[in-house]
């Protein structure tokens, strides 16, 4: 039996940054992880460096690209004639980016002395952890002062659309095509649908994604949302709202899906390739959660109070698999968090403050409280909203889609949220979450100088716009 003061199961965002501050602050770390990548060997960086978050922006930017040269760049004065897109090319370079990174991450733990262990994880009592390595040799017991778990989240999967790993797939499944689908269908126009979907269609797949939800992007901020929902469907992204799916099969290499339609009633579509994106659950079921008795909610993740702690002493939950949501920087700020706390810091996370991106093209980003939410909540708000076309940097960059809404209290100013649909829009934000936590104000915002031309100058002009005295509007 190995000891350590501190086992980490899980090295994806929240597992890998809480294992690198613990061994920071002089704790002897262990960390266990089971994935393997596709060169066969450990791959340290959860699902977001492997299959989600790093993965899928290569593609975006990739796509971006691609898309610029065959239908922007005549107007800057740039000819590109039979442009063409090498997916093997494309799919190899995003698996650099991903080996390079992984691999940083491994140096990493070398650096800071953290001993990885490559498997599965079981917890046992006593704060004991049994690691099954993933080359079949002979399970270790490793013996702990302090277990955070970290075994992050796995894609849902629906009964009317099984998938089979070629036609039918998860979101893994869908950065890998090895070829342009002419037709794709994603269920679920969230955060990985869009994307996703963003990605084939710029490419050149005819794009429809399948939403039961009758309103779209129902978290971000109505206006955002609608200015969206516009530029995509320009982009060429068919969005079916109301839309449940309720079968689908492969015949004759192709995928039939049936849908319920709230107007239409049946519906019938055929495409080449099907991605189910409905979202994510948390990754408990081999933990021997009920053996040791750790408590789960209702959705399968590991209960917590507001420091991560669980029901058992001594062991701690962060990332996908607990409470909150499920975003790569909210896990790591959690493993931040414990380890500080570990060591005797009185570290606490502002949740309220969390940021919001999805990857599309312009960028959907914000923070704090949404226009609706304020309304329901019965806050007095006040808005101001900028667009994106009457940015200069914006006009010389060729990309004017888009808007800034900053919110700010009634009565004392503070501000309550920042949404922003813009080129760059995640790089934006940036100041919104600062002013927030520090507890800032629109006017405060409207009276900091900002660099001109630059696309942050529409989040000065939106803050002036909040007291209606924005001066290029």
């Amino acid at each position: 039996m190995e000891n350590y003061e501190v086992v980490v199961i899980g090295g994806g965002p929240a597992g890998y940054v809480a294992a690198i501050r613990c061994a920071q602050l002089g704790m002897q770390v262990a960390c266990i992880d089971e994935r393997t990548g596709m060169d066969d060997k450990p791959a340290l960086g959860g699902t977001c460096l492997n299959v989600g978050c790093i993965p899928s922006k290569a593609l975006l930017d990739s796509s971006h690209h691609f898309q610029f040269l065959q239908k922007e760049s005549a107007e800057h004065g740039i000819s590109c004639d039979n442009v063409q897109m090498d997916v093997a090319k494309l799919q190899k370079r995003k698996q650099t980016v991903v080996s390079q990174l992984t691999q940083g991450i491994g140096a990493l733990f070398k650096k800071n002395k953290i001993s990885s262990f490559h498997g599965s994880a079981r917890l046992e009592a006593n704060k004991q952890v049994v690691v099954t390595p993933a080359d079949g040799a002979t399970a270790i017991t490793l013996q702990a002062q302090h277990i955070i778990i970290a075994s992050g989240s796995v894609p849902i999967q629906i009964p009317v659309a099984p998938q089979d790993g070629e036609y039918i797939v998860d979101s893994t499944g869908a950065l890998s095509f090895d070829q342009v689908p002419e037709r794709l269908a994603l269920i679920g126009a969230g955060v990985i649908g869009l994307e996703l979907g963003s990605v084939w269609s710029r490419l050149g797949a005819k794009v429809t994604v399948l939403e039961a939800l009758p309103n779209f992007l129902a978290a971000a901020d109505a206006d955002i949302a609608k200015a969206a929902a516009r530029a995509l469907k320009r982009q060429g992204l068919k969005i079916q709202l109301n839309a449940k799916v309720t079968n689908a099969e492969v015949k004759d290499g192709a995928v039939q899906v049936t849908y319920d339609d709230a107007k239409k009633g049946t519906q019938q579509l055929e495409v080449d390739r099907l991605v189910v994106a409905v979202g994510r659950k948390p990754n408990t079921e081999s933990l021997n959660a009920e053996g040791v008795g750790l408590n789960l909610d209702n959705r399968g993740a590991i209960e917590v109070d507001e420091f991560c702690q669980t029901n058992l002493p001594d062991v701690y939950a962060i990332g996908d698999v607990v409470r909150g949501p499920m975003l790569a920087h909210k896990g790591s700020e959690e493993g931040v968090m414990v380890a500080e706390r570990l060591a005797g810091q009185k570290t606490e996370m502002e949740m309220d403050h969390m940021p919001w991106v999805i990857y599309t093209w312009p960028e959907i980003a914000w923070v704090g409280k949404t226009e609706q939410e304020l309304k329901a909540e019965g806050i007095p708000y006040k808005v101001g909203s900028f667009p994106m076309s009457a940015i200069g940097r914006a006009r010389a960059m060729g990309d004017t889609t888009g808007m800034v809404k900053v919110i700010s209290h009634a009565e004392t100013d503070r501000l309550l949220g920042m949404h922003i649909f813009a080129a760059n829009a995640s790089e934006l934000l940036a100041e919104g979450v600062l002013s927030m936590a520090f507890e800032g104000s629109s006017e405060d915002l409207a009276r900091t100088i900002h660099a001109h031309p630059t696309l942050s100058e529409a989040l000065h002009e939106a803050a002036l716009a909040v007291d209606g005295r924005a001066v290029h509007s």
